[in-house]
């Protein structure tokens, strides 16, 4: 049994113990969260003044969970008196059912305690504590706590109020209770997370769903968004244990955006449940085969917040696209620069790639013409202040030295690029899956502007620049003696030699001479990247290698599912199902949630993988996973209004079957044949 257990209905979700019981912490955001701020920081239950322990956690939906308990110690269990079930969910608000049980043959009194605290603590003040500037004021009503906090403008609040009746005080709620022999007593506990806006109303009621909603209707919505995906058959259970879990967590992940009020998919719980560029996008790459109504809001959100000056604090340039948006105290003040932030290289980039493949996918030419200026500035952007040392290359380098992250590419933590030998590269930097992104970016923009802008002078440019940036990125990158491209170039343009998992998005960009793609491929799948369980972030022998390491040496899903997804555009069938074959192997042992990360131990150390400790779950690019899995599996590809079919099934795997692909494409049969309307059921 885990830990922590965690329940989520869009970006807001509740992190608790394995009792139920929520403690203050700084370690790890435990608590009620919404919109970045934390509403409830202690929510701890006693019975008779003693702590309770769980038996049993009922968690098999993602917005609410159920906590079996008994008080005393384990040894006390066999003979236990009385014991409690705790039913939760995130419904809106937090609502849980406390339910006393009394298993003696006599009536019986108890004392049932809730301590109630809430800090109302910003996600980055959870990372790096500080002293709150603001004031929390505590009022108690009858059977209500309502603690409220402000600082100037921002103002937050949280309300308790229970069904049964209770002695409140300012630190929780106290039950003196009797209950006849062999009977139960419930209370239905009810805590609001209130996010007031410049009129003194709560800015979520203006949303669609941004009120309380009952259980049925977020089990509905969340159905209804499963059963428009295509339907798998297969006979591989890892696989549809991970499609069906991905499909279920892609539902939950999804949150009202307060800035334009439409449904977007929020990166990962507990860290990042709000907008990102990068991951949002490389999200909507791996599930735009399958549910692609879910992009169109992330394309256009990200389109309307482009940068259009110069702001060293927030890394804002014009036509860049944002790293993150948060809501939090911290940003609302300026004390960090996410209101949004703009600190990586890559979104840009990625943003031009994800318009093409949602064209391609869908035929959807409207957006393409409607976002023809915004695809223009981005692609300015890589040739202007993305050139920062004027090589033709993409570099960064933050213009926000105190709060700006140092890393803005996909590795962004401080020690993830670095020489062989573990000593860390000046600024700028370019690191080599940049240079692959920008060089597919050009490539496609130049389809789109031939194709839908009617500039064939700007989509020649655009393949001759693309052509003289893969020519120089083959000389400059290509480590002769090693045989593999750099992760990065230095100021100097020294070659940062350390071997990464990086080298595989250059497959899926198609940046790598096909001459070389052999030597990369078997790095990508010898000892010193993969693992057994997938190729990580770090090869095991270079100077910063850690198993346990964040972004050098452990290995991350939605990383490897690139890296096949790069496998099979070069051909690569038998390593691609490699790849997917070791992804859901691993999936087993997550009970098919791939984590963020985990741990880049050999295969042959462990007999499943290791967790890494504060790895998010769910991830959103995690969770896309096992569909870009299941693509390259089938060998999807859209190519105008055909589907290419060229498999890539791992030995063993048996059949796979995906029906009702949306789309042009009618439906997919066992073997991967696009089937058109006359060989559907009741077709002519």
């Amino acid at each position: 049994m885990r830990d922590l257990v965690s329940i989520l209905d869009g970006n807001t979700f509740l992190v608790s113990d394995k009792r139920g019981d929520i403690e203050p912490s700084y370690d790890f955001p435990t608590g009620l969260f919404s919109f970045d701020t934390r509403f409830l920081s202690k929510w701890v239950v006693t019975l008779n003044g003693e702590r309770l322990h769980a038996l049993s956690v009922d968690d098999a939906e993602s917005y609410r969970t159920k906590f079996f308990l008994a008080p005393g110690e384990p040894t006390h269990y066999l003979d236990a008196k009385a014991s409690v079930i705790r039913s939760r969910a995130i419904v809106g608000s937090f609502e849980e059912e406390l339910t006393v049980l009394n298993h003696t043959g006599t009536e019986v009194e108890f004392t049932v305690r809730i301590d109630i605290g809430a800090d109302f603590a910003d996600l980055f003040e959870i990372k790096h504590p500080q002293q709150k500037r603001g004031r929390t004021t505590v009022s108690v009503s009858e059977n209500q706590l309502r603690l409220t906090y402000r600082r100037e403008a921002f103002h937050r609040e949280t309300r308790i109020s229970t069904s049964a009746p209770a002695q409140v005080d300012a630190d929780g709620m106290t039950f003196r209770i009797r209950i006849a022999r062999n009977s139960t007593w419930t209370t239905r506990l009810r805590v609001s997370s209130v996010v007031y806006g410049a009129r003194g109303e709560d800015i979520r009621d203006t949303l669609p769903f941004g009120g309380s909603r009952s259980a049925n209707a977020i089990r509905a919505e969340q159905q209804e968004l499963i059963d428009r995906a295509p339907k798998l058959g297969c006979d591989c259970q890892p696989l549809a244990g991970a499609y069906r879990r991905s499909l279920n967590d892609l539902a939950a992940l999804r949150y009202e955006s307060i800035a334009l009020g439409v449904r977007l998919i929020a990166a990962g719980l507990p860290w990042f449940m709000t907008l990102f560029g990068r991951d949002s996008i490389i999200t909507s790459l791996q599930v735009l085969p399958f549910l692609p109504e879910l992009i169109p809001p992330t394309i256009l959100m990200l389109a309307g917040l482009q940068g259009h000056r110069v702001d060293d604090f927030r890394d804002e340039e014009p036509g860049k696209i944002l790293h993150e948006l948060r809501y939090g105290e911290t940003a609302g003040f300026e004390e960090q620069p996410h209101s949004p932030y703009y600190g990586s290289a890559d979104s840009t980039p990625l943003f031009i790639i994800l318009i093409d493949e949602y064209e391609q996918w869908t035929g959807d030419d409207a957006l393409v013409r409607k976002l023809e200026p915004q695809v223009r500035a981005a692609l300015e952007w890589i040739d202007t202040y993305g050139d920062l040392l004027g090589t033709g290359y993409l570099w960064y380098q933050t213009r926000n030295p105190d709060t700006g992250l140092q890393n803005q590419c996909w590795k962004d933590s401080w020690d993830a690029i670095s020489y062989a030998d573990g000593q860390m590269p000046s600024f700028p930097r370019a690191t080599c899956e940049l240079q692959g992104y920008a060089y597919d970016a050009k490539i496609r923009a130049a389809r789109l502007a031939r194709t839908f802008w009617n500039d064939p002078e700007y989509a020649d440019k655009l393949e001759r620049d693309a052509a003289d940036l893969k020519r120089r990125f083959n000389r400059d990158f290509w480590i002769a003696d090693r045989g593999y491209y750099a992760l990065a170039l230095d100021a100097d343009g020294r070659q940062v030699d350390a071997l990464t998992s990086n080298i595989g998005h250059l497959l899926w960009s198609g940046i790598v001479d096909d001459s070389r793609a052999g030597k990369v491929v078997e790095h990508l799948l010898g000892p010193r990247l993969f693992s057994g369980w997938g190729v990580r972030t770090l090869a095991e022998d270079e100077g910063r290698y850690n198993p346990i390491g964040y972004h050098v040496g452990t290995v991350w899903p939605f990383d490897n599912s690139i890296i096949a997804w790069g496998l099979w555009r070069y051909g690569f069938r038998d390593e691609a199902g490699v790849i997917c074959d070791a992804m859901l192997a691993a999936s087993r042992y997550f009970d098919g949630r791939l984590p963020e990360a985990f741990a880049g131990y050999a295969r042959d150390l462990t007999d499943y993988p290791v967790e890494y400790p504060t790895a998010c779950s769910p991830q959103a690019w995690s969770t896309g996973t096992p569909l870009l899995l299941l693509r390259v599996m089938l060998g999807l590809e859209p190519q105008g209004e055909h589907l290419i079919i060229d498999p890539a099934v791992p030995p063993g795997m048996g059949r796979v079957e995906l029906l009702d692909i949306p789309g042009r494409w009618g439906m997919v049969d066992a073997l991967g044949r696009s089937r058109g309307p006359q060989d559907q059921p009741g077709g002519g």
